[in-house]
């Protein structure tokens, strides 16, 4: 499964508390290790803000769950997401579907 995942600081109070936070999130971030079901495809930080986005394919959701978890100065949120072309192939079958139904009188 792929996932978008993105994030924003949390608030953490006085400069110098941004500070330290900064400093342990970068102290945590570069010792870790994906574990090898986690495959980073983009991960890019928005520019002039304390936050970015990964995109990834990892087939178990407790892994993502452990990365976002790894990191509490940041709110996270994890999407699944599909490739565009599988989206409109749905989206075309569910329309067919409906297409075909029936009407009933009222």
């Amino acid at each position: 499964m792929k996932y978008m995942l993105t994030w924003t600081e949390r608030p953490q109070g006085s400069p110098i508390e941004y500070e330290n936070a900064q400093k342990r999130i970068l102290e945590v971030f570069t010792q870790w290790q994906p574990s090898a079901n986690f495959k980073i495809e983009l991960f890019v930080i928005r520019v002039g803000d304390w936050g970015g986005y990964m995109m990834l394919d990892c087939d178990d959701p407790t892994a993502v769950h452990k990365f976002c978890s790894m990191l509490p100065a940041f709110v996270f949120e994890a999407r699944p997401v599909i490739p565009i072309e599988d989206a409109v192939r749905v989206e075309l079958e569910s329309i067919a579907f409906r297409d075909g139904l029936k009407r009933q009188s009222s």
